[in-house]
């Protein structure tokens, strides 16, 4: 009799054993599935980043036959959260009409941007905001308002390399020397460049080890490793 409930014991013990290892099995399993998501979505890019940009710019404006001419940029953003960002930047390019207006114009805009995916390597992104348009040498200057959209692939954990293209409209019509019709001037820009994350960054696996985890604090799972 004694050993029949020695067997019992030792068979329910049996069961409850792998019973609670299959448990934490799944449950280790479902935890890492989930922190690898909160990986991601934890300071996947840098607070802040240098923006660096060349491209071309077209003329809508009055005149027949606008051709691209070069375009270039430089700037910084700062992300206020994971998904919207602040844009400082400096433009520097040339609007021209075939063999009627080639002059260079710069402005200075800033933008609020909104990274579609966020905890993705790859994100599209959508931005506007208000700039200030002026000739080279500040001989005219005009208010503007812009939006464009883009998209970038993060490289390394440092670099990400954008493409993007806005829309600029200005409050004048006379930018290049023309009026005609009731619409104000307004031009094109479409660049490639990079993204160079600094400050406030985590590396992957610092990330890791800075998310509390079921895994991490689950004993039992970790006495079947």
């Amino acid at each position: 009799m004694a050993n029949n409930y020695f067997r019992y014991l030792i068979f329910i013990t049996s069961l409850f054993t792998i019973s609670n290892y299959s448990a934490a099995q799944t449950q280790e399993d479902v935890s890492d599935k989930a922190v690898q998501r909160l990986i991601r979505q934890t300071n996947l890019r840098g607070k802040n980043a240098f923006s660096v940009g060349i491209g071309t710019s077209i003329m809508n404006g009055d005149f027949n036959n606008p051709i691209s001419d070069l375009y270039y940029h430089v700037g910084y953003k700062r992300f206020l959260g994971s998904s919207f960002a602040i844009n400082f930047g400096f433009h520097k390019f040339n609007l021209a009409f075939k063999d009627v207006f080639n002059e260079g114009f710069m402005s200075y805009d800033v933008n609020l941007e909104w990274y579609l995916s966020p905890a993705m390597n790859l994100s599209p992104f959508v931005y506007g905001g208000a700039g200030y348009h002026a000739a080279n040498y500040f001989e005219t200057n005009e208010i503007k308002l812009q939006f464009g959209v883009g998209f970038e692939f993060l490289l390394t954990d440092r670099v990400g390399m954008k493409f993007f293209g806005d829309y600029n409209k200005l409050n004048t019509d006379d930018v290049e020397g023309l009026i005609f019709g009731k619409s104000d001037d307004a031009y094109w820009r479409f660049a490639i460049g990079l993204n160079i994350y600094f400050g406030n960054y985590l590396a992957l696996e610092k990330r890791q080890k800075n998310i509390p985890t079921i895994i991490n604090s689950n004993q039992l799972s970790e006495d079947y490793k």
